[in-house]
């Protein structure tokens, strides 16, 4: 029987879930996407490679749930910026910056690649469709007939904001300004 690691069993799924971020991490920095197995994932958190798809069916489910447990906690910064009373310019600025930073994590790239899973973050753009709905019911942002089209155009951006920080993480502040004024461009009156 295998060992818990943790004080109790939810514990050691939290430890473990940490582990395999951390592996996940580690390897990419030696390796290619396509080039990590499940073998190396289990070798590198020390389980055993039938307990792993305890995890994950297969390689893909198994990042899926890991990126979206990396992106919990920029998905609740995110939220609680777009309730905020601020000014949907103001909101819009501060959820770049976070979402963008969030992105210097490989754990988190790994949603961009080609051919990758569905978006974990669908209730990041929910905020950001109502932070964009909300601009424009105040008359800081100009109408547009699709909120919903006009924020998935808009997420390209960031697409290419986070490709290119996790090509370069030193170009966080640079391209986080390019995306602010790009994005609030697009937005503002």
């Amino acid at each position: 029987m295998p060992r818990i690691r943790g004080a109790s069993i939810g514990e050691h799924h939290e430890m473990v879930w940490d582990g395999l971020a951390q592996a996940i991490r580690e390897l990419l920095g030696e390796r290619d996407y396509d080039a990590i197995t499940m073998g190396h994932i289990a070798e590198r958190t020390g389980l055993a490679r039938n307990t792993l798809y305890n995890y994950g069916r297969d390689k893909s489910a198994l990042i899926l749930a890991l990126t979206e447990r990396a992106g919990r906690p920029t998905v609740a910064q995110v939220a609680a910026t777009a309730r905020s009373d601020r000014n949907a310019a103001d909101r819009m600025r501060e959820i770049i910056a976070i979402v963008l930073e969030a992105f210097r994590d490989p754990a988190l790239q790994l949603m961009f690649r080609p051919g990758s899973l569905p978006n974990p973050f669908h209730a990041i753009v929910a905020e950001v469709e109502n932070v964009v709905r909300d601009g424009i019911a105040r008359g800081e942002f100009h109408q547009v007939a699709d909120v919903s089209l006009a924020v998935e155009l808009l997420s390209g951006v960031m697409r290419a904001g986070a490709e290119r920080i996790g090509r370069d993480p030193s170009a966080l502040a640079a391209t986080t300004g390019a995306a602010r004024e790009i994005i609030l461009a697009g937005l503002t009156r």
